[in-house]
């Protein structure tokens, strides 16, 4: 796992697939996804290396209910007292009420597919607070919850207006330029879930999959809508 700072106040912490960003206010935390089941130590270390105390880890908000963003949640916030968020509807699968919804495949994304299987299963995970569209969180200055169903039915985007940051989950991808996502369960609710993410028109958009896009981050969002 790699530590990339984006800005003073946010990182990325990139796994070999997918990845889980770092926001600071402060002393206090935030982590948008957490990474593969069995990295708590390794992301640990990455919050010392940001100069952050992981006793003053206060959030994880989770995008959705896969494996390659749920990871190491439950064990994390177990270490440090961390509040656990996640939508309404992706709730029951992360806490291993319901199961993982199966995507509808293209065919080339079927071997890509196969090969995130590899990431570690992840466990059970409570859910302390369940989000609807609209919240608005206690970080960045007041980050608002965007329901992007399409993903997953409880997929969500977490848009920081006031540093023009969007974090977009898998509903867009940043892999050799901006782009729809992949392994969606509703293509149609996805792209239309995308194109409100345009509508946001981000300076910084932190996808699930990809590079970070700092520059001209609007207009190739908008530009990805085809």
């Amino acid at each position: 796992m790699d530590l990339i700072e984006i800005t003073p106040r946010l990182h990325m912490l990139r796994f070999s697939i997918g990845q889980a960003y770092l926001w600071r206010d402060g002393e206090e935390s935030t982590l948008i996804d957490a990474g593969w089941a069995g990295s708590a130590d390794e992301m640990e270390a990455a919050l010392r290396e940001a100069g952050l105390d992981p006793a003053r880890l206060r959030r994880i908000v989770l995008t959705h209910c896969h494996r390659d963003h749920v990871g190491s949640a439950g064990e994390l916030a177990d270490r440090y007292g961390a509040e656990i968020l996640a939508h309404r509807l992706d709730a029951p699968v992360i806490r291993g009420e319901a199961p993982i919804p199966e995507p509808v495949l293209l065919d080339w994304e079927v071997p890509l597919y196969e090969h995130g299987l590899t990431v570690p299963e992840a466990p059970p995970t409570r859910v302390d607070r369940e989000l609807e569209d609209g919240d608005v969180l206690d970080f960045g200055g007041g980050a608002v919850v965007v329901h992007t169903p399409g993903h997953t039915d409880g997929s969500l985007a977490v848009h920081v207006p006031r540093h023009g940051v969007l974090f977009t989950g898998d509903t867009v991808a940043s892999v050799r330029g901006v782009s729809f996502g992949v392994f969606h369960v509703d293509r149609e609710r996805a792209m239309a879930s995308m194109r409100r993410l345009a509508e946001l028109r981000p300076s910084v958009i932190c996808c699930g999959h990809g590079d970070p896009v700092t520059a001209d981050a609007a207009r190739q969002l908008s530009a990805a809508l085809g």
